[in-house]
């Protein structure tokens, strides 16, 4: 049986060595930028460019707060729990090099470096930064060792790597805030190196659609079904706001299939994260019960592996493979 996640899933488990920010409110209700570019900072310090934080971060910027303040709620803990049971499939034993791009407060990038793995992890917020520092420095020198916090951006991810290829490239929840994905795909698949993966986690038209009906939120699904109908009919992606208050966008799998293909990957295969934990409207503390906390997760761990229940699941989480020569 798989050992559950302790109390660290109450702390950002997380990243390199910067004094964590102070928190600034964010505002809301802010427009998505016109031309998102995601940035991130390294221990190495690679000039950003000359703009302001909250339009290098996308979407995402106006909801920081709000995303840092629910790290201890179920949502959370069951989303970092089930994409890294998901990754650990996937990966090899042996230490493996992984970009971590868009690693926010950095909780899969400090559990690949406690497993021993080697992580650039690129992250544009200055905030989500100091959250990542202030987790890593909690950690053994061994774990810290292995982590490189890179200020970077989506577009110019050269500049922090290079044309490095690595084992693994990992976009987990940013997709949704940038203006298209293709673009994003096609670059991060050139630096997967051949036999390695990137891993995409991302929100579908399926789970914008099902949530607010599955929540009975009658109104809301039916102005849902109003954007996917004005989405197709004008050949976009479907629009929403999401659950922290930022603009988003949602893909669909087929989509990114296509995509990570015209790129040179292959589907590995593909899982549902989050599913029957969202029905509910609220976002409570996981329980505090071991055996029932164990039991949630092994369900939504059977659900996001199987049809027809993952199509339902609030991320897509595609491991997109480069074949081996």
């Amino acid at each position: 049986m798989r050992k559950s996640i302790s109390a660290a899933h109450h702390k950002f488990l997380a990243g390199p060595v910067v004094r964590a920010a102070p928190r600034v409110s964010p505002g809301h209700g802010a427009a998505a930028p016109p031309g998102f570019v995601l940035v991130s900072r390294a221990v190495t310090r690679i000039p950003a460019p000359a703009a302001d934080d909250d339009a290098r971060n996308g979407t995402f910027a106006p909801a920081r707060g709000e995303w840092l303040d629910r790290m201890g709620h179920v949502r959370t803990a069951v989303r970092q729990e089930m994409v890294s049971r998901q990754l650990d499939r996937h990966l090899a034993a042996t230490p493996q090099s992984i970009l971590d791009v868009g690693a926010g407060q950095g909780t899969q990038s400090i559990r690949l470096a406690r497993s021993g793995h080697h992580v650039v992890a690129v992250e544009p917020d200055g905030e989500m930064r100091g959250a990542f520092t202030a987790a890593l420095a909690a950690e053994p020198s061994a774990v810290r060792d292995r982590v490189t916090l890179a200020d970077g951006v989506l577009g110019r991810l050269d500049a922090v790597v290079q044309r490095r290829r690595f084992d693994a490239v990992l976009l987990l929840g940013v997709l949704m805030y940038v203006p298209a994905s293709e673009p994003v795909i096609a670059e991060l698949a050139a630096h997967v190196a051949p036999g390695g993966f990137l891993a995409v986690a991302a929100r579908t038209a399926t789970s914008a659609l099902w949530r607010p009906a599955a929540r009975q939120d009658w109104q809301a699904a039916a102005a849902a079904f109003a954007e996917y109908e004005a989405a197709g009919a004008e050949h976009r992606d479907m629009r929403y706001v999401n659950e922290i208050g930022s603009p988003a966008r949602a893909d669909t799998v087929e989509g990114l299939v296509a995509q990570a293909d015209a790129a040179g990957l292959e589907l590995e295969r593909w899982y549902g994260v989050r599913i029957a934990v969202d029905m509910a409207e609220l976002d409570p503390a996981p329980p505090t019960e071991p055996a029932e906390w164990e039991a949630l997760l092994d369900v939504e761990e059977r659900l996001g592996a199987m049809d027809p229940y993952r199509q339902l699941a609030q991320l897509a989480h595609l491991i997109l493979r480069r074949p081996s020569p």
